[in-house]
């Protein structure tokens, strides 16, 4: 009498099970030193307002008054933006989130350039985590140039690092298929990433010309 051997399939890497399964995933050389860098440009701008920042407290202290050395007229100052309530949105001064965020950042560029290799699940944490680094530097962006009416060149440069790792980790999950999307968006990613971050900060260029365009004739 023959024995039938049942075969269990369910843990064997099929087409459909090798699809859904969790991946992981390392980044190319250019992508972690981007990440690097942008880190290392946000993580200077908010050590440097954050040391402003203290001086402007001390100096209040002290009945004196301190003026950052990148306030140079009454449109680029960087004091009257340190000074605005909403340069302390939490209850603390917004560049020491940067000093957390940045530092991350910098951390998984360096994991990639070590050969580091991370699940889907992180890299959609991570793309979450610039995706609100994005939107809260635009929400400072229309406060400086509408609500407080002067622009820091430090958050300046933060916003413009922001923007380029959003994009860059934006793009990276959609092409590895993190985030679903169709065949002509991967596509295009594959191909022109860097029209997202270059339309992105030329339309902020513009707000800024435009904003205070009587100022810079003058």
């Amino acid at each position: 009498m023959s024995k039938t051997t049942v075969k269990d399939v369910s843990t064997e890497p099929g087409p459909e099970r090798a699809e859904i399964a969790p991946r992981a995933q390392g980044g190319s050389r250019a992508l972690a030193l981007l990440l690097v860098i942008t880190g290392a440009a946000g993580l200077l701008a908010a050590w440097v307002i954050t040391i402003d920042k203290f001086k402007i407290l001390e100096a209040k202290v002290e009945g004196k008054t301190f003026t950052p050395g990148c306030s140079f007229n009454p449109v680029v100052s960087c004091g009257s933006v340190m000074e605005s309530k909403q340069a302390a949105v939490f209850g603390f001064p917004n560049p020491m989130l940067g000093l957390v965020a940045y530092g991350i950042v910098i951390g998984v560029g360096m994991s990639l350039l070590a050969g580091a290799r991370f699940p889907r699940w992180y890299w959609l944490t991570f793309n979450a985590g610039c995706l609100f680094g994005v939107g809260f530097c635009a929400w400072l962006m229309f406060q400086s140039l509408y609500r407080i009416n002067a622009l820091c060149l430090w958050c300046s440069l933060a916003w413009v690092a922001t923007i380029l790792m959003f994009w860059y980790v934006t793009s990276f999950n959609i092409r590895k298929g993190f985030l679903p999307a169709p065949s002509r968006l991967k596509s295009f990613f594959d191909e022109f990433t860097w029209v997202m971050p270059v339309l992105h900060i030329g339309i902020i260029g513009m707000l800024i010309l435009t904003r205070w365009w009587d100022f810079w004739l003058s």
